[in-house]
């Protein structure tokens, strides 16, 4: 799995006109899954970014997590995330996972951070949607379970 974690002040989703998915200060995860992924790698990824130090403390200095904060999330799919353009001008997808399988992990990623967190909104599989946010910082992460990078 691969995630694009950012820190926001604020951000939303909207499909065809409709807010599907809204936050206030958090972090706003553009989810990617693979052809290889499980439910550990779900798991791995949700507590990385649960816990990962991205917000100031008192003394200004990244030193606290979105549990630490009281945060909230916002989940959006994207398979673009498994984009391969080292060759050509048209990324392959092949590495992305199928959209169902893409979808069970999706919706596990969310369904185990509903446990966690007390708001998590998200966006809607497979649509076409409009993500607005504000990046606090900015501070964007990039994650990836097979640690590549």
């Amino acid at each position: 799995m691969r995630a694009v974690l950012q820190r926001v002040s604020q951000a939303k989703v909207t499909v065809e006109g409709e807010i599907t998915g809204e936050i206030g200060k958090g972090i706003l995860v553009l989810l990617g899954v693979s052809r290889e992924d499980s439910e550990k790698e779900a798991v791995y990824l949700l507590e990385k970014t649960l816990n990962l130090r991205i917000f100031e403390d008192e003394n200004d200095k990244m030193n606290l997590s979105l549990l630490d904060v009281a945060g909230e999330l916002l989940v959006v799919s994207q398979f673009t995330l498994y984009g391969d353009a080292r060759k050509g001008r048209r990324p392959s997808y092949i590495e992305a996972a199928a959209p169902e399988r893409a979808n069970e992990l999706y919706e596990h990623f969310v369904t185990e951070a509903r446990k966690q967190i007390k708001k998590v909104e998200t966006g809607r599989f497979q649509a076409m949607m409009d993500v607005e946010l504000v990046n606090d910082g900015p501070v964007t992460i990039l994650l990836d379970t097979d640690k590549t990078f």
